[in-house]
């Protein structure tokens, strides 16, 4: 009785540790993890570049129009609908537009100034790159309580003024 007994909590022990080594072996590991993670990001950073691209050639906001539309009236306008509820005041529009500047790397938010009065938007100051223009008109037509962007933005010379005045 005492051997059948033995037995049985052994038989217990040895399937509990069975289990839980089957466990512990069916998880991923930290690094596993990690990589699907990184893959994920990797995707989701690819379909938000397609987005991207997609609303700035539906906004007319690519390089070749920038320096089309620089040529013909020296500035930048762009509109979109008002939506209900959209409204926002004027120092927190400023502020989120400085600082989606701030965040995207190929754009200073020393060399914009950032200006808005009832939703209107305007940009003025010095960039590199028509396509820098474009993206500073995209993420501030993009921003909540925006209906309308105009920008005065230049681009820079080697005798413009590095930053604006």
């Amino acid at each position: 009785m005492k051997t059948v007994f033995f037995l049985l909590v052994l038989g217990v022990i040895a399937t509990a540790f069975g289990w839980h080594y089957y466990q512990h072996n069916q998880k991923p590991t930290l690094s596993e993890r990690a990589a699907v993670l990184a893959e994920r990001t990797r995707v989701a950073a690819e379909e938000a570049k397609g987005v991207v691209s997609a609303k700035a050639r539906e906004w007319n906001l690519t390089p070749d129009h920038i320096r089309e539309e620089l040529k013909k009236t020296g500035q930048v306008v762009r509109s979109r609908a008002i939506v209900a509820g959209e409204k926002m005041d004027d120092a927190r529009i400023i502020a989120v537009i400085k600082g989606k500047y701030v965040v995207e790397e190929k754009l200073s938010s020393f060399d914009i100034s950032v200006d808005c009065d009832d939703g209107t938007v305007k940009l003025s100051g010095w960039v590199n790159s028509p396509g820098q223009i474009g993206r500073a008109v995209e993420l501030a037509l993009q921003t909540n309580g925006v209906h309308h962007v105009v920008s005065e933005l230049s681009l820079k010379t080697e005798d413009a003024p590095v930053r604006p005045t």
